[in-house]
């Protein structure tokens, strides 16, 4: 993970810049910065949906415009991914096609793939900044008011201590807001690239942390979602995730608080305990990855449980956290997955008290143990088992939505739809009113009592209970 191990042919590598760089960056005047028009894309995680909104506030704060990333701009961030083969190519036709849209726009390239793959992205034309995880949330800093010359390709090495975010002033958040409190991850398994590209496991500086948490909720926000790769083995200042929770609970304003996907040999036992209070605001919401129902494939892809064991868990939790929403994730197709170990899998997930299933098919990843396997399975058989297994999820979410049928509960709505307004309930049950439910007036970050009294295929119908 050292910094450019492989200094790249004809672009610039850098060291993280120190102070002023006339040479390379001029720098962007403020009443330059307000008539400059930026574009922002994400591919890939919830973190780094998280990652993208921080840059965007700072982009704001500094007197950029925001547009659509299809629109003309003066300045495109995209960040990356690179979780598999697959996704590299996603970024790289990402990028191309705004290069090619905007041909004199400053373009940089932020995040996992820059990581991975900095020599290709630096050979598209129009490049300007290819910029690592180390220092993607300082990309301003990096931006220059004309295009560079070639490319500038900067790689710190990725360090193992808490990190802060720079935090900006009183700018409009949406109701529901991904809080990044972890990066990196130690458990590396073998289909996975994600510690080499995101580095070992850290937590965000406790102060700091929570500092942004109040600073959200006095601007209006009231959900919290926590985002990392690897929640459960946040630790700064001898306190963890159980005491983060904690004290976000005791955050005025923040009505709820959920965890985002968490390994399940992590999942602390007072995080079920404050799940299953009443009085506690963090949601009855749990999302274990799974990624088969088989002890040799969980053991060839290094992960760190046995089938039992996951089910034991996952029975467990259901019985003491009531109405709880269980999700997991399944990877179909993994090296070596014989049909009946397909079979298996679906039987499994069949067999626990799951509300729902996100369903991917194995693909590739170059520098992961899974990819030089000589055992391949052929990427049709992978299509039709993922979509097999997605057609078993949607039934088991339509189960879970009728079990909350006659139910009165509170839902957090947020901004209309065209013809509608959606909300969630504590449990992530997806709840649609009709537009004129409210007499007019906005639902928009109100929590209200709303009555379940239909299903559809996504969604669950409901009325006012509380007018």
């Amino acid at each position: 993970m050292g910094r450019a191990s492989v200094r790249l042919k004809q672009f610039r590598v850098l060291p993280k810049r120190r102070g002023s760089l006339p040479c390379l960056f001029s720098p962007v005047t403020q009443a330059t910065k307000r008539t400059r028009r930026a574009a922002l894309h994400t591919l890939g995680c919830r973190l780094n949906q998280s990652e993208t909104l921080i840059i965007r506030q700072r982009l704001v704060a500094e007197g950029y415009h925001i547009v659509p990333f299809d629109q003309p701009a003066d300045l495109g961030i995209i960040n990356t991914c690179t979780v598999t083969n697959l996704a590299d190519a996603k970024s790289r036709r990402t990028i191309r096609a705004f290069t090619r849209r905007n041909p004199n726009a400053f373009t940089a390239v932020v995040g996992c793939y820059s990581e991975s793959g900095a020599a290709s992205i630096a050979s598209i034309p129009g490049i300007d900044l290819v910029l690592g995880n180390q220092d993607k949330l300082a990309v301003l800093d990096y931006v220059a008011e004309e295009k560079n010359p070639e490319p500038v390709v900067i790689r710190e090495r990725i360090n193992r201590e808490d990190f802060s975010i720079r935090l900006i002033g009183d700018l409009p958040y949406d109701k529901r807001v991904n809080l990044k409190i972890q990066d990196g991850c130690d458990f590396m398994c073998g289909f996975c690239i994600i510690p080499f590209v995101r580095g070992r496991a850290r937590a965000r500086d406790w102060t700091n942390l929570l500092d942004e948490a109040r600073s959200l909720a006095a601007r209006g926000v009231r959900e919290l979602v926590l985002t990392g790769v690897n929640l459960g083995t946040y630790e700064s200042e001898s306190h963890d995730i159980v005491d983060l929770v904690d004290a976000l609970d005791r955050i005025p304003g923040i009505d709820r608080i959920r965890i985002s996907s968490i390994e399940p040999t992590t999942v602390a036992d007072g995080l079920l305990d404050r799940m299953a209070a009443e009085d506690h605001r963090l949601m009855p919401f749990l999302h274990l990855p799974l990624q088969s129902g088989v002890d040799r494939i969980l053991q060839e892809m290094r992960r760190r449980y046995t089938v039992s064991e996951y089910a034991s868990f996952a029975r467990q939790a259901q019985e003491r956290v009531p109405g709880l929403y269980l999700g997991t994730d399944i990877m179909v197709g993994h090296p070596g997955e014989t049909d009946e170990d397909f079979i298996a899998t679906c039987h499994f997930f069949r067999e626990l008290p799951f509300a729902f299933a996100h369903v991917f098919s194995y693909s590739e990843r170059d520098g992961t143990p899974a990819a030089r396997r000589l055992d391949q399975v052929q990427i049709p058989i992978r299509a039709r088992r993922s979509a097999i297994l997605r057609s078993l999820s949607a039934l088991r979410r339509l189960d879970f939505y009728r079990q909350s049928l006659g139910q009165t509960v509170p839902v957090l709505f947020e901004d209309p739809k065209p013809d509608c307004w959606p909300g969630y309930t504590a449990n992530y049950v997806r709840v649609v009113l009709p537009r004129d439910a409210s007499d007019g007036s906005s639902l928009a970050n109100q929590i209200r009592q709303v009555r379940l009294i239909d299903t559809a295929s996504d969604y669950v119908r409901g009325e006012l209970a509380d007018l």
